[in-house]
């Protein structure tokens, strides 16, 4: 099993190390801040407070035999630049650093980083692209696996009875709810059809969730 270290526990350093843990992984939590620490640490297996510039501190904590090392000290543009040289002088092999500009990102990735992510511009295009070219869907996560998506029913749903067994074998989705003509409805006939500007609600995996996105 891979072995991580998250390094910087601000919201996105927190985020990553408590849904890497939620996986199953083995994850060192690291940071200065005592309460970062303490708030991450009933989700990871090792939460420790230390200075991720201190290359002694690092080894003397196990962090240069982790597998991948997260550097989410975006803000903190110097701490951000040490702590990865840092690593990558005690061997880490493979570190991925949070930038916040793209002149940040490409000095990070002149020191070794193997990959620079900017959750800020990327979280922005996400919700842009959503926007743009998804008005019509919604999701809401009930577990790491289970997802419900709320969508205006596709033109290839249309025509469709909400107990077609379409749905679970075309898509792997089970209707739980449809609104027609302002009315909701959660129990279902066979003559129950889905009409042009009805919005239907689905439960599924999320694979099939984020697949179903895609196709309307």
């Amino acid at each position: 099993m891979e072995t991580y270290a998250v390094l910087g526990l601000g919201k996105f350093g927190f985020h990553v190390a408590k849904g890497l843990a939620q996986q199953g992984l083995s994850v060192i939590a690291v940071d200065l801040d005592e309460e970062h620490v303490r708030d991450i640490n009933e989700y990871v297996q090792d939460a420790i407070i230390l200075d991720s510039t201190d290359m002694r501190a690092l080894r003397e904590a196990g962090i240069g035999n982790v597998d991948v090392a997260v550097v989410s000290i975006g803000e903190h543009i110097e701490a951000s630049i040490l702590t990865v040289m840092a690593l990558k002088e005690l061997g880490v092999e493979t570190v991925i650093a949070k930038a916040i500009t793209v002149v940040h990102g490409q000095i990070l990735s002149k020191l070794g980083a193997a990959k620079v992510i900017y959750p800020e511009m990327e979280s922005a295009k996400k919700i842009v692209k959503k926007m743009v070219k998804n008005m019509h869907y919604e999701t809401i996560d009930l577990s790491i696996t289970m997802k419900i998506a709320k969508l205006t029913v596709p033109t290839f749903w249309v025509g469709t009875s909400i107990l077609s067994p379409v749905f679970e074998m075309d898509y792997e989705v089970k209707p739980i709810a449809y609104k027609h003509q302002g009315i909701w409805h959660t129990s279902f006939e066979n003559d129950d059809i889905l009409e042009k500007g009805d919005i239907v609600v689905v439960l599924g995996n999320s694979a099939h969730i984020e697949a179903l996105s895609k196709k309307v």
